[in-house]
């Protein structure tokens, strides 16, 4: 019997490799819908209060569970959320792998509905990727219209009342970047073309993510920034903390990638937290041992990457248990980014910390191993 269009639609969100947000977690936004009885800006799907629940989790009057989608100060999310309730855009700045484009997704999905209105910023990135462009079949047989207008994600959020989104913004040129200007403070898109432009309607905002720390970043404008309500993400505060963020995701990939739950593996998720942990800041968890730091970032983001592999390795040629030597290799490409300099740095941490730590001996030998 052939598959409805539902039924269809249901297969495919199901093979999809990463479900956008609104997908993954249908569920969860419908019963807070449900149960969401507070007011509600223009075009919101949740109120306020409830868009901050789905970002960090709680337990409905139902018993229905809503799991954090972001660890971190409360506050932050707070001050993200109000906002975008307001006419100030959202810029969500920190160093990589700080959960910049999750947030971002998420808040986007628990307003709009709709976290795919998005502009990913490169250094190739033009002004059509935030204006519009053109059909250029019609254009060349009509000439310039409506029908041969190409709107870009930007736009429709702004003729539909919904949130859009800009990734990596710092990596726009920046007379790209500037082209928002007008866009956030006028809350309209001109069209010269045709003479005409298109305003915001109300429940339109944008999110922007940004770093200052990568290579090939642009800075923003003064007059861009003024636009900008500015949230700091910061690196996880304590070591639980990023152990519990970096086992949530390991947990939540694993199942997309149908990978075997690892017996026990929250140990080594912990040790390899602590490397990053302690190579990040430049000394060892009791404080005793002063380190070099490597040329990466080594953020929570390449330690949820660095466990996965190491799962993935446990789990097709190993016994299906997460062991040192499964993360080792892992550990290594994260640390060892530029050959000449963090292979010495990495070097030093394992024959000064790694071999002198009780219980570390296996993880030890992997690293001499895969350090050979």
């Amino acid at each position: 019997m052939p598959s409805t269009g539902a039924q269809a639609l249901t297969q495919a969100l199901t093979q999809a490799l990463r479900p956008h947000a609104e997908d993954a977690f249908a569920d969860e936004l419908a019963a807070l819908a449900a149960a969401d009885d507070r007011p509600r800006p223009a075009r919101w799907r949740l109120s306020p209060w409830a868009v901050a629940t789905y970002l960090l989790g709680g337990t409905l009057p139902d018993g229905t569970v809503i799991t954090p989608k972001y660890v971190g100060p409360r506050r932050i999310v707070e001050v993200a959320v109000t906002t975008l309730a307001t006419d100030r855009a959202l810029l969500l700045l920190g160093v990589p792998g700080t959960a910049k484009t999750w947030v971002s997704e998420h808040l986007a999905a628990a307003v709009s509905g709709d976290s795919t209105l998005l502009v990913q910023g490169t250094a190739g990135t033009a002004e059509e990727a935030i204006r519009y462009g053109w059909n250029y079949a019609r254009l060349l047989a009509h000439g310039p219209s409506r029908e041969a207008l190409v709107p870009s994600p930007v736009m429709r959020a702004m003729a539909e009342g919904l949130t859009a989104r800009v990734e990596e913004l710092t990596r726009i040129p920046a007379d790209v970047q500037d082209t928002l200007i007008t866009v956030l403070s006028e809350k309209t898109l001109p069209i010269p073309e045709l003479g005409e432009e298109v305003q915001a309607i109300r429940g339109f905002n944008l999110i922007a993510t940004a770093n200052d720390r990568d290579r090939g970043v642009n800075e923003l404008s003064s007059a861009l920034r003024r636009r900008f309500n500015t949230v700091v993400l910061p690196l996880p505060e304590t070591p639980e903390a990023e152990v519990d963020i970096v086992a949530r995701r390991v947990e939540q990939l694993g199942r997309a990638l149908d990978l075997p739950a690892a017996p026990d593996g929250a140990d080594e998720i912990r040790r390899v937290v602590t490397v990053f942990r302690e190579l990040r800041d430049g000394v060892t968890t009791d404080g005793r041992t002063k380190l070099k730091s490597p040329s990466g970032t080594l953020s929570t983001a390449e330690a949820i990457s660095v466990v996965t592999g190491g799962l993935a390795l446990a789990a097709h040629f190993g016994d299906g248990v997460l062991r040192a030597g499964d993360v080792a290799a892992g550990i290594l490409g994260a640390v060892v980014r530029d050959p000449a300099v963090d292979r010495l740095v990495w070097q030093e941490y394992v024959e000064t910390v790694v071999r002198e730590r009780d219980g570390w001996k296996d993880f030890y030998r992997a690293c001499r191993e895969v350090s050979a």
